[in-house]
């Protein structure tokens, strides 16, 4: 089996690799195509090493088509097309993992898109609705409102009948994100914050936040009574002061939040959950992938520099021939 390795320089190269094994619980899918996500970045730079047991391998998501079951394995069947979400593994031919996080891609939806869907759906289900307790007439503050997960989130945040304002890096991501569906968005070099106020003067309900450190007192300032900060990333840094006056008298809540080392079970919840709840939504054409690119698997070192350069908007798939 061929899938990407990281060199001693962190580049990466697709050559030869072990086979996955497969489990009782598992299913063996043959991988038409990956996505990048920023967790890929981190580890290929040595900060974010795979859970106990997880492949070592690059992927947090695919799409493909089942090639083999264990003799556990009762949903799923030889000959579907499926999209999974992985711990690792997804930037190779074939990858394992268990049935319950590999469910049928959305109809409508083609192989090779479906595989952007996983990793930010399930992240924004997670958070959003089973950590935040989304509720119709929220209003939600999206950091980073043009990348994979702030573009699932604004879509989930406008089907589910709430508002949603964006930050980003430039006016075109903001354009792409008000038209996608966000109610308004601020440029981060622009005094932001004072954005935001002027949006919702009682303050956000809830803050999905994949910068951490700089951002801290500023989210706290405009989180309403009651409302939640859902800490997902530290792309700002690991360390802030904090206004424990605020978040007493106002009740707010700080939530920390990853998916990758969540038990086998809450991954098989999120991804049911998706199926019942967020496909449906496809199907009716009232949420779309969103691709910035599509590369070969060998190209894997242009769609890293694309995400490390802050250039993309939405998600960069690699395909695999």
């Amino acid at each position: 089996m061929r899938a990407i390795n990281i060199l001693e320089n962190k580049k990466l190269e697709w050559s030869e690799s072990n086979f996955p094994s497969i489990s009782d619980n598992d299913v063996l899918i043959k991988i038409s195509a990956t996505s990048v996500n920023r967790a890929d970045i981190v580890q290929k730079n040595g900060l974010y090493p795979p859970p106990p047991g997880g492949s070592n391998i690059l992927g947090l998501e695919c799409s493909g088509i089942i090639e083999k079951i264990g003799k556990n394995v009762k949903n799923r069947k030889v000959g579907e097309k499926v999209c999974a979400l992985l711990a690792g593994g997804g930037y190779a031919e074939y990858v394992s993992c268990p049935e319950v996080q590999a469910i049928p891609i959305p109809e409508g939806i083609n192989l090779i898109e479906a595989s952007s869907l996983p990793e930010v759906y399930a992240t924004c289900w997670l958070n959003l609705f089973l950590e935040a307790n989304l509720t119709k007439g929220d209003k939600v503050l999206l950091h980073a409102g043009a990348s994979g997960i702030g573009t699932a989130a604004i879509q989930l945040c406008k089907a589910f009948e709430c508002e949603s304002f964006v930050t980003a890096g430039t006016q075109e991501k903001i354009n792409f994100c008000t038209e996608l569906g966000a109610t308004n968005g601020a440029l981060r070099t622009e005094e932001p914050f004072k954005k935001i106020k002027e949006w919702s003067p009682d303050g956000v309900n809830i803050i999905l936040d994949p910068v951490g450190g700089n951002y801290f007192e500023d989210n706290i300032n405009v989180l309403s009574i009651e409302g939640r900060l859902v800490i997902i990333g530290l792309m700002g840094g690991i360390k802030s002061s904090i206004n424990l006056g605020s978040i007493l008298m106002k009740r707010q809540k700080i939530i920390g939040s990853t998916i990758r080392a969540r038990s086998v079970s809450i991954k098989g919840r999120i991804m049911s959950d998706l199926y019942q709840n967020v496909w449906p939504f496809f199907k009716a054409k009232k949420i779309k992938p969103c691709v910035h690119a599509i590369l070969n698997i060998n190209d894997a070192n242009v769609a890293h520099r694309i995400m490390e350069e802050d250039k993309n908007i939405g998600k960069i798939i690699l395909e695999i021939n």
